[in-house]
């Protein structure tokens, strides 16, 4: 029961974060999303030591866990737009495709730069 009340009080303040930096990046009116920009904000916060993992670890687990439900919504939008996918939707598929193709690619570069830099300062 600890744990649970933990986990809702880190996605409480997970939450209170978001919308916090979302005004910020209006207010300021930042070429980037808010939630983009909040999580550059909260892993440099991570990285400094001003924010303890141990004070989001549950909360984020459980968000990242049910992700899946957060696209729910998205997909159900997509069904205002059969005539656009009727029309477009093996150039939309393809552009998807690609794009996904372009992350993974840039992610697994990334990682192995990283982890090739971490071994020669390891040894």
């Amino acid at each position: 029961m600890k744990k649970i009340a933990k986990g809702l009080l880190q996605v409480t303040g997970l939450t209170a974060f978001s919308l916090l930096i979302n005004a910020l990046t209006s207010v300021l009116h930042l070429p980037i999303p808010g939630s983009i920009f909040g999580m550059v904000v909260l892993f440099i916060l991570l990285e400094l030591g001003v924010v303890q993992l141990n004070w989001v670890d549950i909360g984020a687990s459980w968000l990242l866990a049910e992700l899946l439900l957060f696209f729910i919504p998205s997909a159900i939008g997509v069904m205002k737009y059969t005539s656009l996918l009727e029309a477009d939707g093996l150039r939309l598929l393809a552009l998807l495709l690609i794009g996904t193709f372009a992350v993974m690619s840039c992610s697994g570069l990334l990682t192995g730069a990283i982890y090739k830099a971490r071994e020669r300062r390891s040894s």
